[in-house]
């Protein structure tokens, strides 16, 4: 794992994990980074180094290690987010790398994971919502699910949109669906288009789809604006964020 510069394109550093003062080898998933100059990596070693790794992004240097800890799958983890309000970090980890889907909050202070929740369900990607008292979920059937951060470990409320958004499922193998929340809204790619869910019980208010690329791979929000990466080659769309419906 490394960091270039954006403008030079040189190596600005090249980030080490060390284990009894020695450098092991690893390989990096997912990242995520804090409001300082922290950045985190899901790290799969070859013995004990597998967890989050943590270092400083403008040294170069490692700052800290989350080891793995039975019933947390850390170094295999899809998606990594940094909670400010909360000062923590959620990892979750999802099918297809892991058959019981598992989703924790770390405190690096306290070196323990204080709040987490895990299932056999096939849930496929998951996000911290602005507001850092719940995380959403989705499943396999395009389902929404919602995790109550600020309570034990329990189920999942779940709200079906397959019905809803009315779509056609595709007869080749999609991508899977990717989770984004900005402006208080929820966005959620399926197939080939991106929904949009607003207020309190996340109703879907508007659908942002192109007539071809295939289905979305990934997306991403900058500022006022949406990037969609599709499954067909060069096929790359930016939109603009929509706002939010004045309820």
């Amino acid at each position: 794992m490394a960091a270039f510069s954006a403008v030079s394109g040189e190596l600005r550093h090249r980030f080490r994990i060390e284990y009894d003062h020695q450098v092991k080898s690893f390989t990096a998933g997912a990242l995520a980074f804090d409001q300082d100059t922290r950045i985190f990596a899901s790290c799969k070693g070859r013995l004990n180094e597998c967890g989050i790794g943590v270092w400083d992004r403008v040294t170069g240097e490692q700052a800290d290690f989350f080891y793995e800890q039975p019933g947390c799958a850390l170094g295999d983890a899809d998606k990594l987010q940094w909670l400010d309000a909360t000062n923590a970090l959620m990892v979750a980890t999802l099918f297809p790398k892991a058959d019981n889907c598992f989703i924790g909050l770390l405190d690096f202070r306290a070196k323990n994971v204080f709040w987490s929740w895990s299932d056999d369900k096939r849930m496929l990607h998951a996000i911290a919502m602005e507001d850092e008292r719940s995380v959403c979920v989705i499943n396999q059937y395009d389902d929404l699910g919602f995790l109550d951060l600020r309570s034990g470990a329990g189920g999942v409320r779940c709200i079906s949109r397959s019905k809803l958004m009315n779509r056609k499922v595709p007869s080749e193998e999609s991508c899977y669906p990717k989770l984004a929340t900005h402006g208080g809204q929820l966005f959620s790619s399926i197939n080939d288009s991106i929904s949009v869910f607003s207020g309190p019980e996340y109703v879907l208010t508007s659908t942002l789809r192109r007539s071809h690329g295939g289905a979305i791979c990934d997306f991403s929000i900058g500022g006022d604006w949406l990037f969609a990466l599709h499954n067909e080659e060069n096929v790359f769309d930016v939109w603009e964020t929509p706002p939010p419906p004045i309820i």
